[in-house]
């Protein structure tokens, strides 16, 4: 799972990154609406946290950037602001969800797990493909009922996949669901080859089918042969 949190005040986003990363989230930060809309422009996220109140411009302008793109992130608004002329403003520039300050970094999290199943996975907290089971609130995985010992990358890669059912998704594009921007300072997207070389492994070991292809030159694909 990759955010990008838009907030310009340190503490607040800091506390955010703290709180998410060691729940398997990765977390990208834009302290003004310039940088927040570069990043936008070079990279998908799952969920944007947005806040309204920005030095260089207004929440509002970044959702209708977004509109503009035709981008399909999930947008939680985080702002001080408690009114529902705001609320409204907010909802019908396309945001999903509006939480006000100050707020319990828990419920943050869980309502970017609920947004994110409701855009990927119809709002379950289990996803089932065929013989494969993952419990996406207990991070686990399971072939034919037993579970798996795998990582949360290992299952960020593997709902990341499923959701992209049939689609051809770049080493980049993989590099940046599982590292985020810290992808670009890397010399090569080597780490992808292995985490892809380890799901393959861990499901086909359980009696799982062979699902992830491989796109030669182009990357990799969740297929259903």
């Amino acid at each position: 799972m990759k955010i990008l949190i838009i907030e310009d005040e340190p503490e607040i986003a800091s506390g955010i990154v703290d709180y998410f990363k060691p729940n398997g989230v990765q977390c990208e930060t834009s302290a003004n609406a310039k940088s927040a809309l570069e990043k936008i422009g070079l990279y998908d996220y799952d969920c944007i946290l947005l806040d309204l109140m920005l030095p260089d411009g207004d929440g509002f302008d970044i959702l209708r950037e977004l509109k503009k793109r035709d981008k399909t992130e999930g947008v939680i608004i985080i702002s001080a602001k408690e009114n529902l002329e705001t609320r409204l403003e907010g909802f019908n520039l396309g945001a999903d969800d509006y939480l006000t300050k100050p707020f319990h970094l828990a419920e943050l999290l869980v309502r970017i797990q609920a947004l994110i199943r409701r855009k990927n996975f119809k709002g379950n907290n289990t996803v089932v493909f065929n013989e494969i089971t993952v419990d996406v609130m207990a991070k686990t995985v399971s072939v034919n009922g037993n579970k798996l010992d795998i990582t949360k990358k290992e299952i960020d890669l593997l709902l990341f996949l499923i959701g992209n059912e049939n689609k051809v998704l770049s080493k980049s594009a993989i590099a940046e669901h599982l590292s985020g921007d810290m992808a670009d300072m890397l010399d090569n997207h080597d780490f992808v080859y292995a985490h892809i070389k380890n799901l393959k492994k861990k499901l086909t070991k359980a009696g799982g089918e062979d699902y992830i292809k491989t796109v030669y030159g182009l990357g990799y694909k969740w297929q259903n042969d």
